[in-house]
């Protein structure tokens, strides 16, 4: 079985929080049966005047590291996800990493990347961030850097972008959209959630949502279990988007995590949970990486 997911913040923690301890490590990453975990280069969080650029480079040089010393193999396509084996796929959190230019694209996706959230919790070149209550939608400078992306199928994620901003990407761009670290607003009614609209929305558009891990998106107590999770899952499922649902753990992005889910080495803790809940061996094939892999095959990858 694949095991795939969409979102950790190990690359900023190792580059610019050396102090912290990563929980995502080669030893946890095989210890859970991952195939491949997608590692994002952060913005940071002061937004499009604190040196966005820089701060991606000194992530990307933290993988060269881990590539060398620690079998750290990132790959040009999530296709390549081979079951026993761990591979990186490179995101980018925040556009502003882009500095509104082109050619910063084309530089990353030589780099590796394939998917970017197009906002951190800043407004910048792009677009406006859900946390700021902003109702503008893509700026002009945004469907620039949307073109570019979708001239070289890299995915649009729609994680931390405000809701004008996910419905013009649902009407108006080319590629179907994915959130890769998102949860149920219904259960958790939290900003960085997805409604049940945006859920319907994402599943019609044959976009993909990866759950993610954070106890304050999974329940309005702050407090979270591997059920909690399991529920936001079966909630997306319920939905009509059961073949458009995985993980997007946000490991090393945050605080805290589930009493019982602390690292990928418990992912597969997760998959026994949805047996328990009665998912078919097929459908949790689905949920533990396929949904995520189909996703691909509809970008053209």
């Amino acid at each position: 079985m694949l095991i795939c997911d969409t979102h950790c913040d190990t690359l900023y923690m190792r580059a610019l929080e050396p102090a912290c301890t990563p929980c995502v490590t080669m030893e946890a990453m095989e210890r859970g049966g991952m195939s491949l975990q997608t590692c994002t280069l952060f913005a940071g969080p002061g937004g499009v005047s604190d040196h966005p650029y820089e701060k991606a480079m000194a992530e990307y040089a933290v993988f060269e590291r881990l590539r060398d010393t620690q079998g750290w193999t990132c790959v040009d396509s999530p296709l390549e996800a081979e079951e026993g084996k761990v591979k990186i796929l490179l995101s980018i959190e925040g556009g502003e990493i882009f500095e509104g230019r082109a050619e910063r694209v084309h530089e990353f996706y030589n780099r590796g990347v394939r998917m970017a959230a197009l906002t951190w919790n800043n407004e910048n070149e792009i677009a406006s961030p859900a946390k700021a209550g902003s109702r503008d939608g893509i700026k002009p400078k945004g469907w620039e850097i949307l073109r570019e992306m979708a001239g070289l199928k890299m995915a649009a994620d729609t994680s931390h972008l405000n809701e004008a901003g996910f419905w013009d990407l649902m009407d108006r761009h080319s590629q179907p959209p994915m959130a890769s670290h998102s949860c149920a607003h219904a259960l958790c009614p939290h900003f960085r959630n997805l409604t049940d609209r945006q859920i319907r929305a994402m599943a019609e558009r044959g976009g993909w949502i990866g759950v993610n891990f954070y106890p304050a998106f999974l329940s309005p107590t702050g407090r979270a279990s591997i059920s909690t999770l399991c529920d936001h899952i079966d909630h997306i499922c319920q939905l009509g988007a059961q073949k458009h649902v995985g993980f997007g753990s946000d490991f090393d992005g945050i605080e805290t995590t589930p009493d019982d889910c602390r690292s990928p080495a418990d992912i597969p803790a997760i998959l026994s949970e949805l047996r328990r809940r009665g998912y078919s061996e097929e459908a949790v094939s689905d949920i533990a990486g396929g949904n995520f892999l189909a996703y691909c095959r509809r970008l053209g990858w």
